[in-house]
C-alpha cells in the first residue's frame, strides 16, 4: 500500500568531501528510487554536519588571507549546504529515476524553521560546529567576542558550540505541501532547517543548529505522512550497543522506548535523538509509525525484513 514517507538521511552518510558526497549520493539514490518505484510519496530531509563545517572552515580560512572575503554567519553556511547537498540529491535521483523510466522530478527548498528565542537550549549551547582550535586560540576568540562559546571536544581540540533549540514551525510548509500534492519529490529542512525568529513581519536568522531528526519529524507531521523513516549507519536499534549482551530489536512502543532511554541504552548525539524523534511522531496521531534502519535497506525495512519499527 502506497504511503507518504518522510525520509531523514544523516549528514555523515553523505561523505566528508565533494567527491565522497557524489559517490554517497549516487548510492543513496538507489534505495530512494526503490521507494518511489514502489509507489510511495517521498519527502527527504538530510543532515549537514560535516558539510556545513567544511563551508564554515573554507570561508574562515579565506577571510584570514583575503581582506575582501568575510567569514560567513552560520545561517548562510547552512543555506549553502542545503543548496549543494540538495543539488547532489536532485542530480542523482534524476538519473536513477530515468534509468527506471520514472518521470518524476525532485526539487530542493531552502527551508527556514522557526525557533523560540527563549528556548532553554540558548542558555546551554552544546552543539559543536566548525573547525578545531587550541585552548589559547579559543579563549582569545571568546575574549574578543563574548557572544561566542567554545568547549573542548573529545580530546581533539576546542570548537565553537551553539544552541540546538526545538523546531516550532516550518516557514515554507505550504510550498512543500503543494509540491508533494502535485506528485513531486521534495528535499527540505536540510541540516534541520535554517533557524529563524519572528521580527514583526520579517524573520531574523538565529545562530543555532536544529537537530535534523526533530526537524524531519515536524515535517512528517505537517505534511501528514504516515511513516517517518530515519536512515542511519545500522540496520536496527540495539540495547546494550557494543557490549557482549547486545540485543537488536525489531519493534518497540513509545512507552518501551521511554523505559530504554531511562536505562541509558541510547547515546546522546547518536541514537538518542533518533529514538526520541521516532517516539514523538508515533505518538502524534493514531496509526503513524517511525522506522529506524540503514540507508541501503530502506525498502527491506518498510517490508518488515529489518529495521526497528516504533509505534505508539
Amino acid at each position: 500500500m502506497a504511503e507518504r514517507i518522510v525520509l531523514a538521511l544523516g549528514g555523515n552518510a553523505l561523505g566528508n568531501s565533494l567527491i565522497e558526497q557524489r559517490l554517497a549520493v549516487a548510492a543513496a539514490a538507489v534505495p530512494m528510487a526503490d521507494l518511489i518505484q514502489a509507489g510511495h510519496e517521498l519527502a527527504i530531509c538530510h543532515g549537514n554536519g560535516p558539510q556545513v563545517g567544511m563551508i564554515d572552515l573554507a570561508f574562515e580560512t579565506a577571510s584570514r588571507t583575503v581582506s575582501s572575503i568575510d567569514a560567513m554567519p552560520l545561517s548562510t553556511d547552512g543555506a549553502m549546504s542545503q543548496g549543494y547537498i540538495g543539488f547532489g540529491i536532485q542530480k542523482a535521483l534524476y538519473r536513477e529515476l530515468r534509468d527506471r523510466s520514472i518521470e518524476k522530478m525532485a526539487a530542493s527548498i531552502v527551508t527556514q524553521v522557526l525557533v523560540d528565542p527563549n528556548d532553554p537550549a540558548f542558555t546551554n549551547p552544546a552543539k559543536p560546529i566548525g573547525s578545531f582550535y587550541t585552548q589559547e586560540e579559543a579563549e582569545a576568540i571568546m575574549q574578543a567576542d563574548p557572544s561566542l562559546h567554545f568547549c573542548e571536544d573529545a580530546g581533539r581540540g576546542w570548537r565553537r558550540v551553539v544552541a540546538s533549540p526545538e523546531p516550532q514551525e516550518i516557514i515554507e510548509i505550504e510550498v512543500i505541501r503543494s509540491m508533494i500534492e502535485c506528485g513531486h519529490i521534495v528535499i527540505a529542512c536540510g541540516g534541520g532547517g535554517l533557524p529563524v525568529i519572528r521580527d514583526g513581519n520579517g524573520l531574523i536568522p538565529w545562530e543555532a543548529v536544529i537537530d535534523k531528526d526533530f526537524a524531519g519529524e515536524l515535517l512528517a507531521e505537517r505534511i501528514d505522512a504516515s511513516l517517518f523513516m530515519i536512515l542511519t549507519a545500522v540496520d536496527q536499534v540495539a540495547l546494550n550497543y557494543g557490549k557482549a549482551n547486545e540485543r537488536r530489536i525489531s519493534s518497540m512502543t513509545a512507552d518501551e522506548a521511554t523505559a530504554y532511554i531511562a536505562e541509558g541504552h541510547f547515546a546522546p548525539g547518536s541514537m538518542l535523538p533518533k529514538v526520541q524523534a521516532a517516539m514523538r511522531f508515533a505518538r502524534s496521531r493514531p496509526g503513524r509509525r517511525a522506522l529506524i534502519t540503514s540507508l541501503s535497506r530502506a525498502l527491506d525495512g518498510l517490508e518488515g525484513h529489518t529495521g526497528t519499527m516504533v509505534t505508539a
